[in-house]
């Protein structure tokens, strides 16, 4: 085949990306058209969420990290694939698919870039409820119940830098974020 196979970018209705990426692999079975339509792919990524929970009897509020895979681009999906009469009908006319990105919905391929940025790193998130400045309560800890002031967020090491007001004075302490809890406003 002259052609190698390229990613490109397909709109969807939003929910519809699971069943979009399903349904063409499905025909890409029953067809063999495996050297055509290479990969389908939904972006996600792996969230890493904090929820509070408080113990019923004690009243005691811990943190509580859960990991998610969320899609990174809602609404997408990810095709690699030899772009001809055939596969464009295919991709185009598969039920939640409402067109290729690009101009006029002609099918533009991802450059060799945009293709590194979405495939070569794994990046988890984390989602923090609160902000440098807000006022957060520490639990789980030997300072339980103390109050601290955020100064620094560090994601990557998920910890949080904080100022707490210990016998008469400011004091700066690092905790895990799993330990630092918003305070009810």
């Amino acid at each position: 085949m002259a052609e190698t196979a390229r990613w490109y970018v397909v709109h969807t209705y939003s929910g519809y990306e699971n069943k979009v990426a399903q349904n063409i692999m499905k025909i890409v079975e029953n067809r063999s058209l495996h050297e055509l339509i290479q990969d389908v792919r939904v972006p996600t990524e792996k969230v890493i969420e904090i929820t509070e929970t408080k113990n019923k009897k004690t009243g005691e509020i811990k943190n509580v990290e859960k990991e998610v895979e969320r899609k990174t681009y809602p609404g997408y999906v990810l095709i690699k694939m030899v772009v001809t009469d055939d596969t464009w009908y295919i991709v185009r006319n598969t039920r939640g698919c409402t067109g290729f990105v690009g101009p006029a919905s002609d099918p533009t391929p991802l450059s060799e870039e945009e293709v590194k940025k979405l495939f070569g790193i794994d990046v988890t998130h984390i989602e923090v409820k609160f902000k440098v400045g807000d006022s957060v309560q520490i639990t789980g800890t030997a300072m339980d119940g103390f109050i601290g002031v955020v100064q620094n967020i560090n994601l990557e090491d998920r910890t949080v830098d904080l100022l707490v007001s210990m016998f008469g004075r400011e004091t700066p302490t690092t905790l895990p974020i799993s330990q630092v809890v918003c305070m009810e406003e």
